[in-house]
């Protein structure tokens, strides 16, 4: 059975991880967890844990077993890496190898299996040329990037910046699992 290693940052769309989750389920894909410390503030961990079945990974500095590198054999069991919302700031970190926390240390080191990215935040943090350029250095890389799509924000503004729909993001999931 394949496995996607999800990553969640904290962006309000945080929740949406829970439906990923499951519809990944749904289609017989295994799932495994990496949270941002700020992620767990918006979305428990327990509930990610819950729905995948699978220990939910938050610090970079715990060993669940001493034999093992954890955000080095998350990698190594997973078969595509996710990361669904990926905030202006996880973006960055990515894009430009800062490896801080125990998401963007795994992200540094899943440069052997597929990538996906799909980032949420504010229109106007989306339309910034910083982030223009971390989006293209992380195409560059090998991330494949799902837009946001225009919708009314937490925030109250409309524009381009919401999380695109789960089921886009599962199907591009499925789609580039069948192309690995």
């Amino acid at each position: 059975m394949p496995k996607v290693l999800l990553g969640v940052s904290a962006s309000i769309s945080a929740y949406k991880a829970a439906d990923i989750i499951s519809q990944l389920k749904k289609q017989n894909i295994d799932v495994e967890v990496i949270m941002t410390d700020n992620s767990t503030k918006i979305i428990p961990a327990l509930t990610l844990q819950v729905l995948s079945k699978e220990t939910v990974h938050t610090d970079v500095m715990y060993e669940h077993k001493p034999s093992d590198i954890n955000h080095i054999d998350v990698v190594k069991r997973a078969d595509l890496f996710l990361v669904a919302p990926a905030t202006a700031n996880i973006i960055g970190k990515i894009a430009n190898g800062i490896a801080d926390d125990m998401l963007s240390t795994t992200a540094l080191a899943a440069h052997d299996i597929p990538k996906i990215i799909a980032p949420a935040m504010n229109t106007y943090m989306y339309t910034n040329p910083a982030m223009k350029r971390n989006l293209t250095q992380l195409e560059e890389d090998g991330y494949q990037i799902i837009e946001p799509k225009e919708s009314l924000l937490a925030c109250g503004d409309y524009g381009k910046g919401a999380l695109a729909d789960v089921d886009v993001i599962v199907n591009t999931v499925k789609e580039k699992l069948i192309k690995k």
